[in-house]
């Protein structure tokens, strides 16, 4: 049996990791055996990304101590919680990727900085591609003008090096 303290210290530690979190998830996990729970917290463990599961009360008073009432309205039945401070894409990405392998997990809702979020606006963040991806695209916009820049003087000299050859070959020939 858990002591009142440990109980105490449990919820404490709750507070701190929702208060620091930057993507909260609420989950259901009714159909999942331990084997999928554990792949699923490897995956986000990954994406430095803790994933929970304790009493429903002690969700409650913690959401509640750290200021985010709106969710205790997602803790009815077997919950689990997520919690992120690093990349919140990448961790909505592994539950998006997870839901699809198994269909028993359910997102049932969840925060972003502060903003309620509905299962649809999870998917949807998990949707937006990976940082490296938007860094490229990004780099990739800057880098096309230029790239347009280089071939237009490259076919300037090209055609400034014919003109050149060209009247070269007729001081030869006359």
């Amino acid at each position: 049996m858990i002591t009142r303290e440990a109980k105490e210290k449990m919820m404490e530690e709750i507070t701190e990791e929702l208060k620091q979190a930057e993507l909260v998830v609420v989950t259901n996990y009714r159909g999942l055996n331990v084997q999928s729970i554990n792949k699923l917290r490897g995956e986000l463990r990954k994406e430095d990304c803790r994933y929970k599961i304790t009493k429903n009360t002690m969700n409650r008073l913690a959401c509640r101590k750290a200021g985010f009432d709106e969710l205790e309205s997602f803790f009815e039945g077997p919950v689990a919680i997520a919690y992120s401070n690093a990349d919140p894409v990448a961790a909505a990405r592994v539950f998006k990727d997870f839901a699809k392998e198994n269909e028993a997990l359910e997102i049932k809702g969840g925060m972003l900085s502060g903003q309620l979020l509905d299962p649809a606006a999870i998917k949807a963040l998990g949707d937006i591609p990976a940082r490296e991806v938007l860094l490229a695209r990004v780099v990739g916009g800057f880098q096309a003008p230029i790239s347009g820049l280089v071939g237009a003087l490259h076919g300037n000299l090209r055609n400034l090096v014919y003109a050149l050859d060209a009247v070269r070959q007729q001081k030869e020939s006359a």
